[in-house]
């Protein structure tokens, strides 16, 4: 099964199972790291003060995976 590494927000929230607006906080607040689980787009379509926001699918379910088992409440994590 060949599965895709970097994936739109939609695709990362879908496959994560979780809202895009969280994955947006858990960049606020650093639980997702820019250039290693996320990055701006290099799409000519998007706006350069709104880039598109990609994700490392891998990565961030990695990450995921460290903070649930450390107990730490990353779906309500708000900024």
């Amino acid at each position: 099964m060949d599965i895709k590494t970097w994936v739109t927000a939609q695709d990362a929230s879908s496959s994560l199972g979780v809202s895009e607006e969280t994955l947006h906080k858990w960049r606020e607040v650093g639980y997702l790291k820019a250039g290693t689980h996320w990055r701006s787009a290099t799409n000519s379509n998007s706006f350069p003060w709104k880039p598109e926001v990609i994700y490392h699918l891998p990565w961030c379910r990695e990450e995921m995976d460290y903070w649930r088992d450390q107990d730490a409440p990353i779906i309500d994590k708000a900024a």
